[in-house]
């Protein structure tokens, strides 16, 4: 293992110096070959003839190719130095950054390459009541940045263990056991490799093929041969050449069972070594995502064409037709073929064994698949994962129940790791890509597009086998949905109708919306809001967060009666949809939550628009409460023996539920976050009352928030305010804002009636 002063102090000169002499030296055995060939092999073939002369002409020709095998050998060697020299420069500059950041962050570096705090310079604040915590905080810092370099210097290891691998490979040192075989047949141990290559990741690409071997011939690795295993993968799934000559080495069929072996190892059968194996099938995964990569096509103009336009589509059938993409095609046709073979997995037959005492139940190729995917940390290439997805979607049309296992996969007894759907789990895959998401998605506007249709509407979602064992899997009997139903679907269609990945950080600033993302939006509305009471509840949370992501929108719907108003930047939406997808969103707790939260932001954010009259923006705030008041009464009058959730109501919102409420500036947000509150003193004394529509009028219901929603539009147009009686800060605006809650949610109510 290099130390972190082997690395900094190292002088990478000498390795071109080296590369250039052994280019030197193959153009010296090249002119030996040549003055060979013309001096000494064609004079003692000369004027011979028979046997002895045809054997002097094999041991000739045999010395000449010695000479070319030098030259092959000896130009390798040169390519893996400069190679190494390039890999080299580039991971010790990256460790010489990350000690500069270090140093930038207050810290020194000392010759172990451990980041050290002065802490003399908390001296001052010794007494200070939070003084422990800065403390603590330098400490996490020292940590973190000890480990970042850490890290790095790994990094340079990991590459010069990889450059050793090929010298020793290209020179055709072989071990003691290769040598007495070599002896034994009678050939000699002392010839030049003329199969050298001058590429380190083809070597290390060949010696992870060989562990791989191991795993499939049903062995165990241990000790220096699992740790080098796992180096292989770490240092080289970011690299082409590694992952096309390893998985074209493997073919798709045997990196599925590799991959589920591997699982087996990992989760029953060598616990010990656990993270070793995830960390191999997280390489594996890592290199499918590298060998699989198409490029990122521009137009004329060196413009990004997004995934799913006609602009890529014509440049991906263009790249189809290359060298480059023939990896593409042939590993691609390859997953395809095996997509709804059967695999032995253990994690599958145990669940046989808890059901009915029996083994046997095995998984389809396209759940080891994706069950892999999931373990990797590279994006994959939109355009893989919609061929992956079109395939799992291709396969159970054309085998119903392909899916369909024994027991459920929801990771409540930690099986949550493998995609029993794997059309599910790879939609989840896809939702951290929005531009993936929403180019698979995307119903276009002419409607060409209907997957989405498909997999809100038409799809069979039952994966789970309820039939009884009877020693084999029956693929035609009844089933149900799993658990964790929809959850990668939801996540999909959530990245595609915001733009933003459900589990990534949150926006900086302002969220703006393709056309893509509306339509994937309005077409989810239309077909979920048509569903009633049948629409899954698995997906309450995700269409919240996508009215709430297109709040402006959504808010016009539920303040305009009229539907006179049309929404400044993006889709009109039907008022009865959205009335109906609200009375969805209510039926659970954190769902409801987010809409409210998110929609306090629009009325705030309506208000401060200048290009509206003030009284309007206070009329639309009343009409939208009353909207949504209705909108929860609706979903909770089914059940007022016992309605659920709203007897024990608590407001908790997880932060990545907030991403997708907009970015708005600080005092519209300190303005929503008032109303907000509000809001929650009103849910707070609802929790003891009995649910009521007509016998209270909704400012009763919600009279913390209207009367905060009026304070915070007067301190906006106070001036105005003062100058209409009927929207006196005394009492007028609070009678206004009332009045219109109640009409807003009568209209609702009516509304709710016609449908």
């Amino acid at each position: 293992m290099l130390s972190y002063q082997d690395v900094v102090t190292i002088k990478l000169g000498v390795l071109t110096t080296a590369a250039t002499d052994w280019e030197n030296m193959a153009g010296g055995f090249e002119d030996l070959e040549t003055l060979y060939a013309a001096k000494v092999e064609s004079a003692a073939t000369e004027d011979t003839a028979g046997l002895t002369a045809a054997v002097r002409a094999a041991q000739l020709a045999a010395t000449r190719q010695q000479f070319k095998d030098a030259q092959t050998e000896a130009r390798a060697i040169a390519s893996i130095l400069r190679d190494a020299h390039q890999q080299f420069s580039e991971l010790i500059s990256h460790v010489h950054d990350v000690v500069e950041q270090a140093k930038t962050d207050q810290m020194s570096v000392n010759s172990q390459g451990e980041a050290v705090y002065d802490f003399s310079k908390l001296a001052p604040y010794r007494h200070d009541p939070d003084y422990p915590k800065h403390a603590s905080l330098a400490k996490e810092a020292e940590a973190g940045w000890t480990q970042k370099i850490k890290d790095a210097v790994q990094k340079v290891d990991d590459a010069d263990q990889g450059v050793k691998l090929a010298l020793h490979e290209a020179a055709g040192i072989k071990s003691w056991i290769q040598r007495a075989f070599d002896q034994a047949m009678g050939q000699s141990g002392h010839t030049f490799n003329g199969s050298a290559v001058g590429d380190i990741e083809v070597y290390e690409a060949r010696e992870a093929k060989q562990y791989a071997n191991q795993i499939l011939n049903g062995d165990k690795l241990q000790g220096d041969d699992l740790k080098e295993w796992q180096r292989l993968m770490r240092d080289n799934s970011h690299d082409k050449a590694f992952s096309q000559t390893l998985l074209n080495s493997l073919g798709a069929d045997k990196t599925l069972k590799l991959t589920n072996k591997i699982d087996d190892l990992a989760y029953f059968d060598d616990t010990k070594d656990k993270n070793a194996y995830l960390q191999i099938n997280g390489g594996i995964a890592d290199s499918l995502a590298t060998a699989t990569r198409v490029p990122d096509f521009k137009d004329a103009n060196g413009k990004h064409l997004p995934f799913g336009s006609k602009g890529y589509n014509d440049a991906f059938d263009n790249w189809l037709r290359t060298d480059d993409a023939q990896f593409y095609i042939k590993f691609g046709n390859d997953l395809r073929e095996h997509g709804t073979d059967e695999y032995d997995l253990k994690a599958a037959g145990d669940k046989v064994n808890t059901v009915a005492k029996g083994h046997g139940q095995q998984v389809r190729g396209y759940q080891s698949l994706v069950t892999l995917m999931q373990q990797g940390h590279s994006g994959y290439s939109p355009q893989f994962l919609s061929d992956v997805t079109d395939g799992a979607i291709a396969a159970e049309k054309d085998h119903p129940n392909a899916w369909d296992l024994y027991g459920n996969f929801d990771g409540k007894n930690g099986d949550g790791w493998f995609a029993n759907d794997p059309v599910d789990g790879a939609l989840g895959i896809m939702a951290r890509d929005p531009e993936a998401s929403a180019g698979y998605l995307d119903p276009h506007a002419d409607g060409s597009n209907d997957r989405l249709h498909y997999l809100l509407k038409d799809r069979d979602w039952n994966v789970v086998n309820t039939t009884e064992w009877r020693g084999e899997r029956e693929s035609d009997g009844p089933d149900a949905q799993d658990t964790d139903d929809r959850r990668g679907l939801g996540d999909a269609l959530t990245s595609a109708a915001t733009g933003i990945d459900p589990h990534g950080p949150r926006p900086v600033g302002p969220t703006s919306h393709t056309d893509a993302n509306n339509r994937v939006f309005v077409h989810a509305l239309d077909v979920l809001s048509k569903q009633g009471d049948g629409m899954p509840s698995s997906l309450r949370d995700d269409m919240a967060k996508i009215m709430t992501n297109h709040g402006h929108e959504t808010y016009v719907a539920m303040s305009d009666p009229s539907g006179d108003r049309h929404p400044a930047d993006g889709p009109n939406l039907s008022r009865d949809q959205v009335l109906e997808m609200t009375k969805q969103i209510s039926r659970s707790e954190n769902s409801y939550n987010l809409l409210h939260t998110g929609m306090n932001y629009a009325i705030m954010d309506d208000i401060h628009d200048p290009s509206r009259r003030p009284e309007d923006t206070l009329h639309a705030a009343g009409s939208a409460v009353g909207f949504m008041e209705e909108g929860r009464y609706l979903a909770l009058k089914g059940n007022q023996h016992d309605y659920t959730w709203d007897k024990a109501w608590s407001y908790h919102l997880s932060g990545g539920m907030l991403n997708f409420v907009p970015v708005y500036g600080d005092a519209l947000q300190r303005g929503a976050d008032v109303i907000t509150s509000a809001w929650i003193m009103d849910e707070q004394q609802h929790q003891a009352d009995k649910l009521t529509s007509d016998s209270q009028a909704t400012f009763h219901h919600r009279q913390n928030q209207l009367n905060s929603i009026a304070h915070q539009w007067y301190a906006t147009n106070s001036h105005w305010a003062d100058t209409h009686t009927d929207y006196s800060h005394d009492q007028g605006m609070y009678d206004q804002i009332n009045g219109s809650a109640n009409d807003g949610n009568a209209r609702a109510r009516g509304r709710a009636g016609a449908q």
